[in-house]
This record gives structure tokens, C-alpha cells and sequence, in this order.
């Protein structure tokens, strides 16, 4: 059963979750912003998803580029959640799973480590 939730409440769900972050980590992201929309509309069921060129993988010609994106789908998340409590969870989870691609892990580590 999807879970009713607010707007204004999953972004402070998701604010809540970035700040849950540890201020090294945080201090070292760069070029990155984090969105909430409603679903991606080629996956709709993907809870969320980074896209740009991970710290890993910049050299001395990166410069001048767009901001790296990480998506938090709302509405896949709710889909998937019985409670508040399990949308706090997951959207902790999701938060985490797609910084850490960002800083170059790759979902099989992730899935190592129990953020898969």
C-alpha cells in the first residue's frame, strides 16, 4: 500500500537525510545538487539515480561543466513503503546509495556494504 506523504514533507525527509551526512563527506562534494522529483519517466519504479562524472573519474579537464545530479523519486519511494517510518528508511538509504556514487562507489559495493 503506497504511503500518503506531502511534497513539503519528503523534501524535508530528504533534507533531514543530507544533513545525516558526515561534514567531511559533505565539504568534499563538489558540483552536485540534489533533486526531488516525482518519478523518472524512463523507470518509474527507480527510487533514485546519479548522473555525472563521479570525483573518481575527474581529471585535469573537467571545468566548466553543469552540476552533477542526484534524483530522489518520491512517488517510487512512497510506492514502495507500508509507513512513515519505512519512508524515513528508505529515503535514507536512496540518499546515501546515490552520494556514494558520486564520490565513484559502484552499486555491487554498495550492495556489499547494505546500501544496495
Amino acid at each position: 500500500m503506497t504511503v500518503e506523504m506531502t511534497r513539503a514533507r519528503f523534501d524535508e525527509l530528504v533534507e533531514e537525510a543530507l544533513d545525516l551526512i558526515p561534514p567531511e563527506f559533505m565539504h568534499a562534494m563538489n558540483n552536485v545538487v540534489v533533486l526531488v522529483e516525482d518519478r523518472n519517466p524512463s523507470e518509474p519504479s527507480l527510487l533514485g539515480l546519479y548522473q555525472g562524472i563521479a570525483l573518481t573519474e575527474r581529471n585535469t579537464d573537467y571545468g566548466g561543466t553543469l552540476p552533477d545530479h542526484i534524483f530522489i523519486y518520491r512517488e517510487a519511494i512512497l510506492d514502495i513503503c507500508d509507513s512513515e517510518e519505512d519512508v524515513v528508511e528508505e529515503v535514507i538509504i536512496t540518499v546515501v546509495h546515490e552520494i556514494a556514487h558520486h564520490f565513484g562507489v559502484d552499486d555491487a559495493r554498495l550492495h556489499e556494504l547494505g546500501w544496495g
